[in-house]
């Protein structure tokens, strides 16, 4: 009986140890990511779709423009453990300064910088010449 608790105690460990590296894979990287900005001058109106893909944290955005401001953004294909209020805030921040460069929300830096580099790419790819 012993030996079977020690075979599943050590199992549990192992997968727990699996979780725990899944989790943090890429974790250290992801918050280094710098955000750009962007500059809507050019930018005619239209939706634009943006794609940032990291791991874990890979999305795909729509930006909607008109006169030159992003009016919406939405989600077309959300990163794996997503939380509604992460991007809520995100996209309360972008809307509010018109920019990328803004604060990630504390306790999901990685998944704000995903969701800002997702804008900036929608946003940059209509501006490229």
């Amino acid at each position: 009986m012993k030996k079977k608790l020690l075979i599943a105690g050590g199992i549990f460990i192992v997968l727990l140890a699996a979780m725990v590296i899944g989790i943090l894979n890429g974790l250290a990287e992801g918050a280094r990511v710098p955000t750009e900005g962007i500059d809507l001058s050019d930018v005619p109106d239209g939706s634009y779709t943006g794609v940032y893909a990291f791991k874990r944290w890979s999305n795909t955005l729509a930006v909607t423009v008109e006169d030159h401001r992003i009016t919406a953004i939405a989600i077309e294909k959300d990163m794996a453990f997503a939380q509604a209020d992460w991007f809520d805030e995100i996209v309360r921040r972008v809307l509010a300064k018109q920019d990328t460069t803004v604060d990630a929300v504390a306790g999901a830096t990685v998944s704000s910088k995903a969701y800002l580099k997702a804008i900036e790419d929608a946003l940059k790819q209509e501006t490229a010449p």
